[in-house]
């Protein structure tokens, strides 16, 4: 018996098609510049780290590196003028940061059945859904840049690192205030006279039963409301988005979340494990705690783990009994999700404004791929953005880590 070959199964993964019949749409370029604005409109609306960076424009014909500008603090001026003698004064003084900046974008691929008798605008669609992914990319791009801040808070009571967090170590009232009496001890200058906090939903809903929360809808006086503003507490205005940090590790094995110790080890740095698939040294890199302890990964076979201290990367030392559970070392006790709050004051770090120079929305219509699309049968849609982000002041940023009420179900981020 003759096969057919079908021959759809060699088309692109990522074109998008149809085989519904209705009225077609019009891409022409013309549009370009409408669809450029709808680009950043849907992307600002996704910036919830970003939007309180110091802004700086995209530089041109500077390079790839932008400059921010930190400006350092007077000190007191204690001693006593004399009398019809003019003082030394003082000079301003500045330091320059710089960035690394780097391009980032992604693109959809639309085939001619799909452009020419969809109902509905097809670049508007993408535009808006890019759009979304545009200011989700960028900002967690300044995110990660946050949250390497150094001064850190841990909730719960004598806890002193993450690995040492549990779910009952929630957000309070008392975390706040720690939070930002520590900015007002280092002198961090508040932005329209509060702090502000960006805080994952997961941790939000403890916060929201705290004694002296108000919604962001029953402020007293008229406020401008950041994006994803919720409310407020003790002088610190709350930010929730689902892009906050969230600290916990993926499985372990492919079959188990943990492993379990096969023989007991002592003072040894390599520990045997059973009870879990894993592929050889798929674990390097990771973090794995063992009785509480966190250590780093250097090696592993299928049996096996070979661990470092964390912070020197020298060679551990695991004293540890038969059947212990290993368990992922980037969040908390027993490998339990965490989440950061940032808490800050007025320009503790700078970004890129997002602007039409910066970010840019690429349509390619049909007939445009050359030899590549010799039938005319796909349009490209598409953008592309540059972007920088840095700690300007450390002393207006305090990290606080907590637990939550779900943090045996939230997943990394």
């Amino acid at each position: 018996m003759d096969e057919l070959l079908y021959l759809q199964l060699f088309a692109n993964a990522n074109t998008n098609v149809t085989t519904d019949s209705s009225t077609g749409n019009d891409l022409s370029p013309t549009m370009k510049e409408y669809y450029n604005t709808e680009l950043l409109e849907n992307a600002r609306a996704d910036l919830y780290f970003s939007q309180f960076g110091q802004k700086q424009p995209l530089p041109e014909g500077t390079g790839n590196i932008v400059e921010f500008r930190r400006w350092e603090t007077f000190a007191k001026a204690t001693t006593p003028l004399t009398e019809g003698v003019t003082p030394d004064g003082n000079s301003l003084s500045m330091t320059k940061v710089k960035a690394q900046i780097e391009q980032y974008g992604d693109y959809s691929t639309i085939s001619d059945r799909l452009e020419l008798e969809a109902v509905d605008d097809v670049i508007l669609g993408a535009t808006e859904e890019h759009g979304a992914q545009a200011g989700e990319t960028l900002d967690t791009v300044t995110r990660n840049e946050v949250i390497t801040g150094t001064n850190v808070i841990y909730g719960g009571d004598n806890v002193t690192s993450r690995s040492a967090l549990t779910a009952d170590d929630t957000i309070t009232t008392t975390l706040v205030n720690k939070c930002a009496t520590a900015l007002k001890k280092m002198k961090a200058p508040k932005k329209d006279g509060y702090y502000i906090a960006i805080i994952h939903p997961s941790v939000s809903e403890d916060l929201r039963e705290c004694e002296g929360w108000v919604e962001a809808h029953k402020y007293a006086s008229p406020e401008e409301i950041y994006n994803g503003e919720i409310g407020k507490l003790h002088g610190v205005r709350f930010v929730e988005t689902t892009e906050q940090k969230v600290y916990c590790g993926e499985d372990l094995a492919s079959d188990s979340r943990t492993l379990t110790v096969n023989g007991a080890a002592s003072a040894s740095e390599t520990v045997t494990f059973d009870v879990g698939t894993v592929g050889v040294d798929a674990l390097v890199d990771r973090y794995v705690l063992i009785d509480g302890t966190q250590y780093l990964v250097t090696a592993n076979t299928d049996t096996t783990l070979t661990l470092a201290d964390p912070l020197t990367e020298e060679a551990a030392s695991v004293t540890c009994d038969d059947d212990t559970v290993i368990y992922p070392g980037e969040g908390g006790a027993e490998g339990c999700a965490t989440y950061a709050v940032t808490v800050f004051g007025k320009d503790a770090w700078g970004v890129i404004e997002p602007t039409a120079e910066g970010m840019e929305m690429i349509i390619k219509s049909r007939g445009s791929g050359g030899t590549e699309d010799p039938l005319d049968q796909r349009s490209t849609v598409g953008w592309k953005a540059s972007h920088a982000a840095k700690i300007l002041y450390e002393e207006r940023l305090v990290r606080l880590e907590v637990g939550s009420s779900y943090s045996g179900v939230d997943e990394g981020n």
